[in-house]
C-alpha cells in the first residue's frame, strides 16, 4: 500500500499530496482531483519494478477551518 498525505495549502489554494514511500509530490485543486490523478502518478513512480500488480493507494487528508460561536465574524 502506498500512503498518500495531502495537506490543504491555503497561500496557493491546493491539496498538496506527498509519500515518502514512492517520492511523490504533486497538488490539485480539489480532493477529488487528487484521488483522479494518484494512479496514474503512482504507475508512472513504480513503473521501473517492472511486475504487474495492484497497488492500493492510502490518502489521508488534513484541513483545518474555524467556527465562529456565539458573535459575529469580523
Amino acid at each position: 500500500m502506498i500512503l498518500v498525505r495531502a495537506e490543504w495549502d491555503d497561500e496557493a489554494s491546493v491539496w498538496v499530496a506527498t509519500s515518502e514511500d514512492i517520492g511523490l509530490v504533486t497538488e490539485a485543486d480539489s480532493l477529488e482531483q487528487l484521488r483522479a490523478k494518484l494512479p496514474a502518478i503512482v504507475e508512472d513512480l513504480l513503473e521501473a519494478e517492472g511486475e504487474n500488480r495492484v497497488v492500493p493507494i492510502e490518502i489521508i487528508a488534513h484541513a483545518h477551518t474555524r467556527a465562529f460561536v456565539g458573535r459575529t465574524a469580523a
